[in-house]
């Protein structure tokens, strides 16, 4: 055991910028000592800045163009401390949603704006609220804190600095400038966002909603390459199927967990949940209920996807058994 003394600071760790092998020693600690974190840190994901964003200089395009259901976003938004105003479908500007982070005299900005199309359909706009039913997402930015804000009409439209107070536009700051635990906490916050309230993770949403007009959308982001979350639940799961009882039937391919079925064989991408039948990679839409199997000691709490894709596991590798009408005949 370790004693403290009187004076002595205690911090979190934090992965990041810490080498591999200190990463990977926490991890093996807090599982051998079976403890279950309230959220990740051990196992945390971490964001550095890539090729790609040091040539785009002073923004992240790495979560741009998704389409999110807006409510939903505004509810995780707020949940980590962003500030972020609901697109309604009225004669306005907006601010982005931002994260003001005084500790760095930071602001970060994470640029959005509604879903429109030339003519807006059913669904669009929400009955009563007058809402924009859903977002699509652009760039990620960083300001000093005390920065003009920038803001773009409530319906779409370019972002701009527009001060009204004599004050010239204050340029954004170079990611090569922000330290590294705040860009990777402002782009696992984003990852997030994307992640759980993306219309590509819906199952009901393979036709693309008003018009089609996000079928390609929904195809490229429900089978893309796996995200810092995602690729966190992928070694997690490598980890917990060994232990199930399907676990004979079950192996994984690169971004999915492939289950061997009796009636067929099934691929299920590890980031949003969306299920292939093989060969010729048809679509199965299979809608989750309930909370899935119980996969014992998990080393944290709060992936749902983690829950959702060993249900699907479960449930494909007895496909015999499967009972439910509409799954039933997308196998014939």
């Amino acid at each position: 055991s370790f004693t403290p003394v009187a004076d002595t600071e205690v911090r979190l760790w934090h992965p990041a910028g810490r080498p591999p092998a200190e990463t990977a020693a926490w991890r093996d600690r807090i599982e051998e000592l079976r403890i279950t974190q309230p959220f990740k840190q051990a196992h945390r994901e971490v964001y550095p800045l890539t090729a790609a964003e040091e040539t785009t200089g002073t923004y992240s395009n790495r979560f741009a163009a998704h389409v999110l259901r807006q409510h939903q976003f505004h509810a995780l938004a707020a949940i980590r401390g962003w500030r972020n105003v609901l697109r309604l479908a009225v004669d306005d500007i907006c601010p982005p949603a931002v994260r003001e982070l005084p500790r760095w005299g930071l602001r970060a900005e994470f640029w959005i704006g509604p879903d429109t199309a030339p003519t807006l359909r059913d669904g669009d706009i929400l009955p009563g609220a007058g809402t924009y039913a859903r977002l699509r997402t652009d760039q990620v930015r960083f300001y000093p804190l005390d920065a003009p804000g920038n803001t773009a009409h409530a319906s779409g439209g370019p972002y701009g600095m527009r001060p009204r107070d004599g004050r010239a536009p204050v340029p954004p700051l170079p990611l090569t400038e922000i330290p590294e635990l705040v860009l990777s906490e402002i782009l696992r916050d984003i990852d997030l966002f994307v992640g759980v309230s993306s219309v590509g993770n819906d199952p009901e949403w393979s036709d693309g909603g008003p018009d089609g007009r996000c079928r390609a959308y929904w195809t490229s982001y429900g089978f893309a390459e796996l995200t810092g979350t995602a690729t966190t639940r992928k070694a997690l799961l490598e980890r917990i199927v060994p232990r199930l009882a399907i676990a004979d039937r079950c192996s994984f391919e690169d971004r999915f967990l492939r289950v061997r079925g009796r009636l067929r064989t099934y691929r299920i991408h590890l980031g949003s949940g969306n299920v292939l039948i093989s060969p010729g990679d048809r679509y199965l839409c299979v809608v989750p209920g309930g909370s899935g199997p119980d996969p014992g000691y998990l080393p944290f709490e709060g992936d749902r996807m983690l829950a959702v894709i060993l249900s699907k596991a479960v449930l494909l590798a007895d496909d015999t058994a499967i009972t439910d009408p509409t799954i039933v005949s997308q196998l014939g």
